[in-house]
């Protein structure tokens, strides 16, 4: 018992050691970026190459975790009953963020006053949104799918491969078992990857201070200094309410010693689907079922876009502050769905927000959409890393919620329960 003890203890000081090497390596990379820009550039590469390892890695990963959960699975319609529960607190949780921050403009508007002489600039040709909407969901051919570019259709893809593989015999077949191996082996070697972190960080803020540090016009602060606050709010208030209401009385103290690695790992790359792997760990340790988990975490980075919902109501008022138009509360239901709707259309990639923005363009600023559009790219930028932060921890709190529709209310108890007798 004292040696489990020890070990646990070991455990969680190595977890948090890693945790404060990673910090460090971002506040020093500020630092570094602040007072030294041209070194900060000249180091970008390093943190380059992490980012690329994970792109390189989530591919195989997201297929595996999403199609091996579903082939694996002894019933068709719990597979189903959790992808239904998923979407749906995805869109629950992104009107909800829609709301507030609607709220929250009327309150405090970005822009007090219409810009004057504002420049247009060319967008160049974009496809229709009927291509859009066949492109966010298929591809062409196989080796489209091996994009992270292509991430909804690579989702939509496994989840069909699993369901084929579960009608072919499932767990009892060997694609079934191949597929739980392969899901493993990703995941240790996203162990390996991660050891690399610190550095990477280090050099990826050294270069973004260095690049957007004193670019910041004084309406974009004013977003700013309401964005980025609301983003740490929403974290310390919304997530412990999904928490507690997904895990009951252990939910909000669990979540809370869990959620730090995917909330730095997102800061740090920008990136929703170089999060999922640290998601899916998390939600292991913390004792979700790993069909969920497997669902859930790849799933949403793509989908679950609280953070995203947040700035899309930001960008609609910003422009119409800048515009000298009316930003007025009839618009609500306009807003809030555009916001959730555009949101599902986002990658989980650094930039792939430019598909959402103009979306939000083509529907509010069509007459302006030349002028619009590299404004709302703007606000896009500077909001990115907070936004993607609560889209990425995000994720790991919603498994709380599909395990409790899914495996009863009490589920976490039962699995600190079964935790706590293992140690035993």
């Amino acid at each position: 018992m004292s040696n489990k003890v020890t070990l646990d203890k070991n455990s969680v000081r190595k977890n948090y050691a890693f945790l404060a090497l990673m910090l460090g390596g971002m506040v020093l990379g500020c630092i570094v970026g602040w007072f030294a820009p041209d070194f900060g550039h000249t180091i970008k590469p390093l943190g380059t190459v992490f980012i690329n390892m994970m792109f390189c890695v989530v591919v195989p990963l997201v297929f595996a975790s999403i199609a091996g959960s579903i082939a694996n699975m002894r019933s068709r319609g719990r597979a189903g009953k959790i992808m239904g529960t998923t979407v749906a607190t995805f869109i629950v949780t992104g009107a909800i963020a829609a709301v507030i921050m609607f709220v929250l403009m009327k309150i405090f508007p970005p822009v007090l006053e219409p810009w004057q002489n504002m420049t247009s600039e060319q967008i160049g040709e974009y496809a229709s949104i009927s291509d859009m909407l066949v492109n966010f969901f298929t591809a062409s051919d196989f080796v489209g799918l091996l994009s992270r570019k292509a991430m909804l259709p690579l989702i939509v893809f496994s989840i069909l491969f699993g369901f084929a593989t579960n009608m072919a015999g499932g767990p009892d077949s060997l694609v079934g078992q191949w597929l739980s191996s392969l899901s493993d082996v990703m995941m240790k070697f996203i162990n390996i990857i991660t050891k690399y972190a610190p550095i990477a960080f280090f050099a990826i803020f050294a270069d973004l201070v260095a690049t957007y540090g004193s670019s910041v016009t004084t309406a974009y602060g004013r977003a700013m200094a309401v964005y980025y606050p609301l983003c740490f709010i929403y974290i310390f208030t919304a997530f412990p309410l999904f928490a507690w209401f997904g895990g009951g009385r252990h939910g909000i103290k669990t979540m809370f010693q869990h959620i730090a690695r995917p909330a730095i790992v997102s800061l740090g790359t920008c990136s929703s689907v170089a999060t999922i792997p640290t998601n899916v760990e998390e939600a292991r340790e913390t004792g979700i079922d790993e069909d969920v988990a497997n669902m859930v975490c790849p799933l949403g980075a793509t989908m679950h876009m609280d953070g995203s919902c947040f700035s899309c109501v930001l960008k609609i008022a910003f422009v119409l502050g800048a515009l000298g138009q009316p930003f007025h509360w009839s618009m609500l239901p306009l807003v809030v769905g555009v916001a959730v709707l555009s949101s599902v259309g986002m990658s989980g990639v650094p930039g792939g927000g430019y598909i959402g923005e103009y979306i939000i363009a083509s529907i509010f600023f069509p007459a302006q959409i030349d002028v619009a559009f590299p404004i709302l790219v703007a606000i896009g930028n500077l909001v990115d890393p907070p936004a993607t932060m609560i889209n990425s921890a995000g994720d790991y709190v919603v498994c709380y919620i599909v395990s409790r529709f899914n495996d009863g209310k009490d589920c976490l108890d039962r699995a600190i329960a079964k935790k706590t007798s293992a140690g035993k």
